[in-house]
């Protein structure tokens, strides 16, 4: 998608999960933040916690899902959007898929482990049982420098 087809609630929605991953930024996690939306309504949100909760799953996305599913009281989110700052991973990719996750918004592209393109393309494959739309690149400058900030911070 190009820059002028976002949608205002496209563009709310990715500052939500900015807003998340600052979150995860203040506890020392990588800052990724997830929501996910269903008819216009945040349904679950999340950050990555794995450091928190010592569990290597626990990533903004899955997280997300996680309250997701709960909130709707069915691991099936058919309808339902997620907007991520960071290209999922092959294990987040995953869950969107056994959710039933109808689309992806993402902000940042991650060239060293992406699985919605930049390395692995899960969310299009005909062979799984499941695929979903997916639209990179949202607020990605702004995702992006969170993520390099964080980074350089640790590096010091």
């Amino acid at each position: 998608m190009g820059v002028s087809d976002w949608t205002e609630l496209d563009e709310q929605l990715m500052r939500a999960a900015r807003a998340e991953a600052k979150s995860a930024a203040a506890i020392d996690e990588v800052p990724v933040g997830a929501v996910v939306v269903k008819n216009g309504e945040v349904i679950g949100s999340g950050f990555n916690r794995c450091i928190l909760d010592a569990d290597p799953t626990a990533h903004a996305e899955v997280v997300a899902i996680r309250a997701a599913a709960q909130a709707e009281q069915n691991y099936r989110l058919n309808g339902a959007t997620i907007y991520v700052t960071l290209e999922p991973c092959a294990m987040c990719m995953g869950a969107m898929i056994q959710a039933r996750i109808s689309r992806l918004v993402f902000g940042a592209y991650d060239e060293k482990a992406g699985a919605a393109g930049s390395v692995l393309d899960l969310a299009d494959n005909r062979r799984l049982n499941h695929q979903l739309e997916v639209n990179g690149g949202l607020q990605k400058g702004e995702c992006a420098a969170a993520l390099q900030k964080f980074f350089e911070s640790r590096r010091d």
